[in-house]
């Protein structure tokens, strides 16, 4: 049989150099890898694809149109809100995700950035830097509030994979965890996180973007949470109302907000929370999966869904 005509279109984001890609070779695929793909070239790079690798390039049916042969999609990421998956269905194009891949990662990165925040971390490495240690007059700096995370109530919303191993760690800490209901979900007889926010000292997002879970932070959730709550997001950027939270966060009616991910990515140079240069605000460049053990997993889960495919 002929090889199956494949394109990556954003392989630069996965990093193959780095990886072990003898099972992809091994593929009976032609594939040709893109490190980026922008508006303008995508239609003449999947005109004749059979095969179509991606992570985070949009995918919509005014595009896949031009994709005639197009059999397959495999997602190199958890998420599939940047495919179009209405029309995939209707012209009988399977679309294929990886889950699981960055648990223990992200979880990590999770664990961190709360860390960070409880701590204070930010501001008293800042002020180490500016020499304010070494003309203290004390043996420490203690000028920054420090939260003891032991005894303190956790908030998750969503209760996969993921959610489960950052309660582990949280109750490793000492933490209360309380998990939400799912949003949207009628049959879901957990609290609500409307009914959990008011108790909460952590609010931690592993769900996905949903109709349901678009902005679900938003400016009447936030106004529940208590001033010293801490907001950590590693899951997707939409699951907040970005100009809320600013608000919130210069208004200090949080504790504080950790994010890996934005509306917008890359987020422009103006983007209001990239501008605040608020002491409580913490932002990572989504990148919370990129372990390289994760990346490997990631990999070899996406191999083994496009082998049995192409089977």
């Amino acid at each position: 049989m002929s090889k199956w005509r494949s394109v990556f279109l954003d392989a630069e984001t996965l990093g193959l150099d780095s990886l072990d890609t003898r099972a992809l070779k091994q593929l009976n695929l032609s594939l040709t890898c893109y490190q980026q793909t922008s508006e303008a070239n995508l239609l003449a790079r999947i005109a004749d694809a059979d095969i179509i690798l991606v992570n985070k390039v949009q995918l919509e049916g005014a595009s896949l149109c031009h994709a005639p042969h197009l059999k397959y999609i495999g997602v190199t990421a958890t998420g599939t809100n940047n495919i179009d998956l209405e029309y995939c269905k209707k012209n009988g194009i399977r679309v294929q995700n990886v889950e699981g891949y960055g648990t223990d990662s992200v979880a990590q990165h999770t664990l961190m950035l709360l860390l960070n925040l409880a701590t204070n971390f930010s501001q008293y490495q800042r002020d180490i830097k500016a020499g304010r240690w070494s003309k203290s007059p004390h043996f420490c700096l203690s000028q920054y509030d420090v939260m003891e995370l032991a005894g303190k109530h956790a908030v998750i919303v969503g209760h996969g994979d993921l959610g489960k191993r950052v309660e582990g760690l949280f109750k490793a800490l000492g933490m209360q965890v309380s998990i939400a209901a799912r949003p949207g979900n009628p049959n879901d007889t957990r609290p609500s996180l409307n009914t959990l926010l008011p108790k909460a000292d952590v609010v931690s997002l592993h769900c996905p973007l949903t109709r349901d879970t678009e902005k679900l932070i938003n400016r009447d959730t936030l106004s529940l949470m208590k001033p010293t709550c801490f907001l950590i997001n590693t899951a997707r950027g939409g699951l907040i109302d970005e100009a809320a939270l600013l608000q919130a966060l210069k208004a200090q009616t949080i504790g504080g907000a950790a994010l890996d991910v934005l509306t917008v990515e890359p987020p422009p140079e103006n983007h209001p929370l990239m501008q605040a240069s608020l002491p409580n605000l913490l932002i990572t460049p989504h990148n919370a999966w990129i372990a390289n053990a994760s990346r490997q997993r990631l990999l070899n889960k996406a191999v083994e869904h496009l082998a049995a495919f192409i089977a």
